[in-house]
């Protein structure tokens, strides 16, 4: 497809915000949009007064935290317009109020609008985008077809995508829609056949839905609603040439959603260019402390990091520890369950078994200590991470945002720990103020009381050798091959059996010989086998 001159915010400048009804877009709408009653009995969602700001602004290359919403509460999810079997499973997963980010977009999004949505990691975004997708498509009468997903919703990584798929597909069964999940680092062949059987919702990471796309397997011209989750950091790992052509072979005239924590770098390219006058939300500054989480940051000397790391791992609360490098990732984890404080290591060179083994060991409680890359940065939700440390600085602001969202997620507190030694010292403050925080900042050995505050009564040691670090399941035993039949042949001069099952290609009991030149014959016609 070529995008359409329209795409894009209005050129005009930004409107003043109001209160009151805001009339549908004019845009090209498919038939099959919201307007119309599906086949699942579920009622389209209809054009809502508008009870919450909203900001158009002329270029979307930086949204104000002068607009930044003050989203009302009191309001449910039915007040939004979700239905009644989508509001009984999220109550059913102790989910019954909405948060700011999906009071201030539900009624845009379930009316069907384009929607840029910014709010902070933790703050509901995946339930906010997957509330309208899974309406609007079940409301849909386009049939299910084979390799033809109905709705698409793009992520940077495999671990995300297996957490949003965890988010929609309760919703998406509710309403008898059928999901599935396809990334890379596994094989393929459930994929296809999940594809082949057809598919509403498909969660995928841009690399692997490009190669299954490349071999038939899937076509993007059936998709009514594309969601695209953490774009920035879609931006920031160079998939926005990837993003565009999977954008490029969607319908022009579907519902499409954007979601991060911000709005910045390339972003504004893919509004400008895919986006049909997108209502925007923003209800978190672009750099976005939680009010309930409490900074540290201890400076330690060079030869004492090692003890402080380990102090600070030692606690009962369930602690995350962010490395630069995946090899200091992997080796603090060891170290970690030597010294009797069971670790497990996330970080991009773990194949996906291992990668959901560990997440699986750290989500559960049989291990306390995830030590993780910033892989593990964007999209995990873990329940009850009390402390999170950054182990190695980040190099830039936003890094350390993401990171420290793995704690105090969701209105919970939590404490962030960041380690530095002297000669971090500057580029720590300069962190801490584009970051928009004010940091407790302490010189500190091991033993220190504010160590002891911060970790609080620490875990049982655990003998290295009953560490409960899950190890790979045993592989299915393997048959041998049983050797090939031997053929009885006529009787032949001594060697001549060998000299002719060799030269046909034929198993015998007897290594077979190299042949060797000599006088009078020429040179070897085959390489050596063993």
């Amino acid at each position: 497809m070529n995008p359409s001159a329209s795409r894009g915010p209005r050129t005009s400048s930004a409107t003043p915000r109001s209160e009151g009804p805001v009339p549908n877009p004019r845009r090209r709408r498919r038939s099959s949009g919201s307007g119309a009653a599906g086949t699942s009995g579920v009622p389209a969602a209809q054009a809502a007064p508008r009870t919450v700001p909203a900001q158009r602004p002329a270029t979307a290359e930086v949204i104000p935290d002068a607009g930044v919403e003050v989203v009302a509460d009191g309001r449910s999810f039915a007040d939004l317009f979700v239905p009644q079997p989508l509001v009984d499973v999220l109550a059913a997963t102790g989910v019954v109020s909405p948060f700011p980010i999906q009071t201030a977009t539900l009624p845009d999004s379930m009316a069907g609008r384009d929607v840029l949505g910014r709010g902070r990691t933790g703050s509901g975004k995946t339930i906010a985008f997957a509330l309208p997708l899974v309406t609007r498509v079940a409301a849909s009468s386009r049939p299910r077809r084979a390799g033809r997903p109905r709705s698409l919703v793009l992520v940077p990584t495999r671990e995300l995508a297996n957490q949003v798929a965890a988010t929609i597909t309760p919703l998406a069964k509710a309403l008898g829609l059928r999901t599935t999940v396809v990334f890379g680092g596994v094989g393929q062949n459930p994929q296809v056949s999940a594809l082949r059987e057809g598919v509403d919702v498909l969660i995928a990471c841009p690399g692997r839905l490009e190669d299954l796309i490349r071999q038939g397997h899937c076509h993007l011209d059936a998709v009514e609603v594309t969601v695209l989750d953490e774009a920035d950091h879609m931006a920031d790992l160079g998939f926005l040439p990837g993003v565009k052509r999977l954008l490029d072979a969607t319908p022009a005239g579907g519902q499409r959603l954007l979601f991060s924590a911000t709005l910045d770098n390339g972003i504004d390219v893919l509004v400008k260019r895919y986006l049909s006058e997108p209502v925007v939300h923003s209800v978190d500054p672009a750099v976005a402390p939680v009010s309930t989480m409490e900074h540290h940051v201890l400076e330690v000397g060079a030869d004492g990091k090692n003890t402080l790391v380990r102090e600070l791992a030692s606690g009962q609360g369930r602690t995350v520890l962010f490395t630069r490098t995946k090899h200091s990732a992997k080796k603090l984890a060891k170290q970690l369950t030597a010294a009797g404080i069971p670790a497990v290591d996330l970080h991009g060179n773990l194949s996906q078994n291992a990668r959901e083994r560990n997440l699986a060991a750290f989500s559960d409680g049989s291990v306390k200590v995830l030590c993780a890359t910033d892989i593990a940065a964007r999209g995990i939700h873990v329940d009850d991470v009390s402390l999170v440390v950054h182990v190695d600085p980040p190099t830039e602001h936003k890094a350390y945002l993401h990171r420290s969202g793995r704690t105090a997620r969701a209105g919970a507190g939590g404490l962030v720990v960041t380690v530095a030694t002297p000669d971090q010292r500057g580029d720590v403050r300069t962190l801490a103020r584009q970051a928009g925080i004010s940091p407790q900042w302490t010189n500190v050995g091991a033993q220190h009381e504010v160590v002891e505050r911060l970790v609080g009564p620490a875990a049982a040691w655990v003998d290295p050798a009953d560490s409960p670090v899950p190890t790979a399941p045993a592989q299915p035993e393997r048959r041998a091959k049983a050797p090939a039949p031997v053929t009885a042949r006529r009787s032949a001069p001594a060697g001549e059996t060998s000299r002719r099952s060799a030269l046909a290609g034929e198993a015998t009991g007897a290594p077979r010989r190299r042949r060797r030149g000599g006088r009078g014959r020429g040179p070897a016609t085959g390489a050596a086998t063993s």
